[in-house]
Formats: structure tokens, sequence, C-alpha cells
């Protein structure tokens, strides 16, 4: 949308390496560069086999995209092929975690070499070599570089819950292509939860007949997408949570529960008691049906069994549960769990896979090859490592959560709590993954939930963890969001669309600027103002509102706040900065003139006008801010006083929204008031 352009001079300097994302582990730049003309061609050495074939066509279709060139997608020569790509053997039938995926890039003025021990290090290596093309003065180039590289953690996920609300395949398709993009290997799909059931189970086909609302995936469409994650290198994970977070399974199959029936899907959000009986041999039985089937179905060796948010209510209040217990000497719901756990564990070992589960799995008498998912923390990740156990993390890594980007980067699977396990503790930690919990998403606006943030996360489980810099981070994710826009994700167009429908005219340039500058509200912020409103949030709301729409983090706030920072540690007098500055808070001090019509005409925006008179405000308060310092002035107590009331109340969460410049305006207030111009 319409903006002033900060930061442009400095995203434009000269830079000794590539703006790659993730960093590899070790890049040279050496004199020279490759031209990428019509001519450009790739073959390949060494191994082959399909799946290399169909990413070359990719990658070749992809440099297109980035060219604006026809480029052949016929295999070339290796005598002859501007990129010669060598695996030295095949990758295991079925992708495990441990595989080796590193690779050695080669450019020079002449032509460029990727080499790596199988195809996964190729597909990552092509990536690489996408991100590295750039317009030149004379056309199109790859700088000649060296790079050798392979990821930090192994395990580099991005877990999508599409049970809350169903996500389209093809949208799941896309989002596996910016993992690819960005060097994710592996997708955890949530497949049950108490609001539906998204699996199709030929076993017990009223689990999705009856827990699904008639939005499931067929089998078909499973085995569609796990070849089509495994061409880009990612492998597909399975969850289907037990015995909590269950109640789809009951609407069809009410014996499996702790409470007699009848159940039906839930429409709300939160904890819930149902769960499934521990205590009866035919909720096994019926359990080792359904996993057998799953786990043909899944040919990945691991298979997630949730085993999150068990109240135990329905536990306490079943007589014949508590008499199991005694009998059993179950001290409490948590040791009910980790029987339950244990008797889970052997069947889903009996078919095969290597059980995951949620923090509250963990038990010391487990099978040491489960595999624990902090979503606790770094003490809990620490915690199972000790106890022997290998761990993921994904705590710190909520995109629901709608966190910036760089608090996603500053959290590393090793800091904190683990950063003092030993060197074999820290083994056992495989990685992490971000999760999409999707109360608040649907295929609609999902992409921007997940991207460009979730590239900060692949960046922080691939590169090294001395890369840290926040002002390169940004830099770099600015075009890796583009990039991936380019390859069929909406995080930034489907904006326009959202906007389109609420303002109810093609012309949305003015609430533009308004959604250009907030961000939905943080954490479960948005569940807690319902709560406070006395409403219900439920499955079938409609997401249409504004801060369904926005972006989770304001590019726009964040240029805005380092300009003024730069301006004043300056002492006010970089006065190109301020004029930027200026030309910002003059087109915020205008906009609720423009913006008015199209509030007073759309019932999905009228909640927003106060967001749209505060902004307005804030721009005033800065130009006069301004004013005060460029004339050598020192602002007066009582309209100091004023402007800080002003903008307190413009720092609180309205129709869910954050309005992001406040903090910014408040510096220039307070450095109008303190006679800082210097």
């Amino acid at each position: 949308m319409l903006c002033i352009a900060f930061g442009y001079a400095t995203a434009q300097e000269s830079r000794e390496s590539p703006d790659l994302m993730p960093l590899p582990s070790s890049i040279q730049v050496q004199a020279g560069r490759l031209l990428i003309n019509q001519s450009f061609s790739v073959a390949i050495s060494g191994h082959n086999e399909p799946r290399l074939g169909r990413a070359v066509q990719r990658f070749l279709r992809d440099i297109t995209r980035e060219t604006g060139m026809l480029l052949s997608t016929q295999l070339g020569e290796p005598d002859k092929a501007t990129l010669v790509i060598h695996a030295d053997q095949a990758s295991k039938a079925v992708q495990d975690a441990d595989e080796d995926e590193s690779y050695t890039l080669e450019v020079t003025s002449t032509g460029a070499k990727l080499n790596a021990p199988n195809p996964l290090g190729i597909l990552h290596g092509l990536e690489t070599f996408s991100q590295l093309v750039a317009i030149a003065p004379d056309g199109f180039a790859v700088p000649a570089t060296r790079i050798d590289d392979k990821p930090r953690f192994i395990w580099r996920g991005l877990m999508i819950d599409v049970s809350r609300h169903f996500v389209p395949l093809n949208v799941i398709k896309r989002n596996i292509d910016g993992m690819a993009a960005l060097k994710m290997n592996v997708f955890h799909w949530h497949l049950s939860e108490n609001q539906g059931f998204r699996i199709e189970s030929k076993a017990y086909t009223k689990l999705q007949e009856l827990g699904s609302d008639g939005m499931f995936y067929t089998q078909a469409d499973a085995r569609e997408l796990i070849e089509y994650a495994r061409d880009r290198g990612i492998r597909v994970v399975p969850e289907f949570d037990m015995p909590g977070h269950s109640t789809a399974w009951f609407v069809g199959y009410p014996e499996l529960a702790s409470a007699p029936g009848p159940y039906q899907i839930e429409r709300t959000w939160g904890i819930f008691d149902p769960a499934m009986d521990p205590t009866k041999e035919s909720t096994y039985k019926f359990l080792d049906k359904f996993i057998g089937e799953m786990s043909h179905l899944f040919p990945d060796p691991y298979f997630h069994i949730g085993g999150d948010e068990v109240n135990g209510k329905q536990w306490d209040a079943n007589p014949k549960i508590q008499e199991f217990m005694h009998a059993h000497r179950l001290s409490d719901n948590h040791a009910l769990q980790a029987y339950f756990n244990t008797r889970i564990q052997k069947i889903v070992s009996k078919h095969g896979k290597i059980m995951i589960g949620w923090d509250e799995v963990l038990a010391p008498d487990l099978p040491k090859d489960i595999v624990i998912q902090s979503w606790r923390g770094q003490k809990s990740l620490a915690d199972a490592a000790r106890l022997g156990f290998r761990s993921i993390l994904s705590f710190g890594y909520y995109l629901d959560y709608m966190w910036p980007a760089s608090q996603h980067y500053a959290n590393d699977p090793l800091s904190g709590d683990a950063a003092s396990l030993t060197p074999e503790q820290q083994h056992l930690v495989l990685g992490g993954e971000a999760c999409m919990w999707s109360e608040y998403v649907t295929g609609e606006n999902i992409d921007s939930r997940i991207w460009p943030r979730t590239a900060a996360i692949a960046e922080r489980l691939w590169s090294p963890q001395n890369v840290t810099d926040l002002d390169s981070m940004y830099r770099r994710i600015e075009d890796e969001s583009w990039r991936l826009e380019r390859l069929g994700l909406t995080h930034r167009t489907g904006l326009n669309a959202m906007l389109r429908r609420m303002a109810g005219t093609a012309d949305v340039s003015a609430l533009g600027v308004l959604a250009d500058v907030v961000e939905p509200v943080k954490g479960y912020g948005r569940e807690q103002a319902a709560l406070d409103a006395g409403l219900t949030l439920k499955s079938d709301t409609p997401l249409n509102r504004l801060v369904d729409s926005v972006a989770p983090e304001s590019e726009l706030a964040r240029r805005f706040s380092n300009a003024v920072d730069t301006m004043i540690a300056s002492h006010f007098h970089d006065r190109s900065t301020e004029d930027q500055i200026r030309a910002q808070l003059s087109m915020w001090r205008d906009n609720d003139a423009r913006l008015q019509p199209v509030l007073q005409r759309s019932y999905l925006l009228q909640q927003v006008e106060p967001l749209s008179q505060e902004l307005s405000a804030l721009g005033a308060a800065g130009l006069q801010a301004l004013d005060f310092i460029d004339k050598g002035q020192t602002a007066p107590a009582d309209w100091k006083s004023q402007q800080l009331a002003s903008i307190e109340q413009a720092k609180k969460p309205q129709a869910d929204l954050l309005l992001m410049v406040a903090p910014a305006i408040q510096k220039l207030v307070e450095a109008s008031a303190n006679n800082n111009q210097g």
C-alpha cells in the first residue's frame, strides 16, 4: 500500500555477500559473475532419478519467473550446460530425519557446479542458486561464489492445524513450496481436534462422515500431498490428538469417550472435558486398527499422538476409571495418562513408527526412542534431553501469537535452560517447528500468518547460531517475502482483495494507509477481548474484519520507528530523514478525512473509526513536535501532557488491533518537550 520509502538507501547499499535466506554455513564471494541469459541450461551428472529431473524443471521455471526470460526446461549435456548438478547417491526410499542435507555450490564467470551427497542437498542448493539471481546493468547474473552449506538442526518444521478451520489442499501445497524455498524439511499435519477430524479412514468411516462437517482429505489427497512434499525434500508427519482434544472422534464413536454421549463437534475454542477412556481394552483395539491404517498411509517414520491439555474432568467423574486407577496404583491423572501413553507407544512401535507427543507425554519410564515436542519452553526441552529423550522446540514459534519476526528470531532451541546441556544432550535436541494454530485462519488469510515471519524461524534452525543480526534479517526477509509471492503464496497480494471486500470499492488507498500501521493483538488478546465483551467466538464466526487481513507485523511501523531513532540520534540534523518523516506524518494526519466515507458505508469497518481518528491525531502531534524542534522551542508542558495522554490511549487495543506507530510518535513528543534538538 502507500508508504514512504524509509530505509531504501540503506537497503540499496553495496554488500559484501548476497542476501541469502537462510544464510549458509560458509560463503565466499569471489571476483566476477555468471550471466544468466536464455542459453542457460542445467545438466545432471552422477546419480539421477525422476525427482531430480522434476526439481530441475521447477528450478528453471523459477528462474523464468525471476527474470521474465523463457528458458528451456530440457536437460543439457554436462560438458556444455551452464549449471551441472551432481549427487553422489540416492536418498533413502522414505526420507529420514538424519539424512545428509549438505551441498556445495561453486559459481564462476563461465559456469556453476552444485554437488551433494544425495538429492536432498541438490534441492537445497537449487533454492540457493535461485536466490542468487539478481538484475545487473547488463542483464541478470549470479555473483561468483563458493558456498559450503549444511543445516544446524535436522528437524526444521512447520505445523499447520487444519482441524479448527479446514485448509484446502492447494493452500497446503503452496505453503510446502514456501517451506522448500526456505530449506524447511518437516510438514507436521495436525489432522484431528475437538472441531474436526480431517482425514478419511476406511476402517472407521464415521470419523470423517460425522466428525468433519464434510471437510476432510481423502486418502488419495494425502498420498498426493506426501508425494508433492517428497519431491521438495519435505517429510509429512501426521498428528492425531489423543486422549484429549478428541471430541470429533466421539461424534461417530462415543464408546471411545470417558463419559456417555451423544457428542457434537465443538464450535468454540478452548480446552474441553471429553477424553478417551484409557481403561477400556476396546479403546486400544480401536486405536490399534486406526494407527495401523494411518501408518500404512503415511510412510514417514514418525507418528504424532498429541497428548496435550487433558484436564481429567471426565476421568475424575467416572467411577469405573477411578476403580481402575486404584487397582493399578495410579496416583493421579498424570499417572493415568502415562499408562495410556505407554500402551499407545507399543501400538505405534508395533506398526513400525516412532511416537512423538507434546510436553505432557514426558515420563521417565517411556522408551527413549519417543520424541517430545515442547510448547512450554527450553526448560521442558532440557528436561527431556537430560532424561535421554530427543526433543523439538515449538515454544517461541507459535505463529498465531502474532509476534514480530525479531521475537521468533531471538528464540534458539539451545538457549535458556537448554544452553547448559552437555554436548551429548544437545545432540538430542533435533530442532524446532513453527506452529500455525487455526482458530483465526482460513485458506484466505493463512499465508499472511505464516509468511514471511517463518523465514526467520527457518534461518534460526538452519544457519549457524551466531547469525543474529536483526537489521540483516529484516533486509533479507523483505527480499524473500517478494520471492515467496512469485512462487505463488498470497501473504501480500491477499490483503488487497480482503480490503476491497471490506471497503466495497476498488479504491482502498485510504484504508491501506491505516492497514499498513496496525497489527493484530498479541498472544491471547483476542480471546480476552471477546471474554471482556461477553462474546463467544465460534468456528463459524466470519474472519472478514480488518484484524483478519492485516499483517502480523507492520513493516512500515518498524521502518518509521527506525527513522525516528535515526533522526533523534542525529540531534535532528538529518534533514533527509526528517523530510521523509514529515511526509509520512502528513499522510496520516490527512487520511481520516479520506477514509471516513469508506468507514461509513461498511459495517465491517465502522469499528475501526476510532483507530483512523487516532492515527490522524498522531500524525498531527508528530508534526507539531517537529515544528517545536525546528524552531528551537520547547513544547509547552500542558501540550506535552495532553499529547502523551492521547498517545497512551492510542496504544490500547481497539477492534483487536494495535496502532503500531504510537511509540515512535511518543519519542518525538518527548524530544520536543525536552528541547532535545541539540
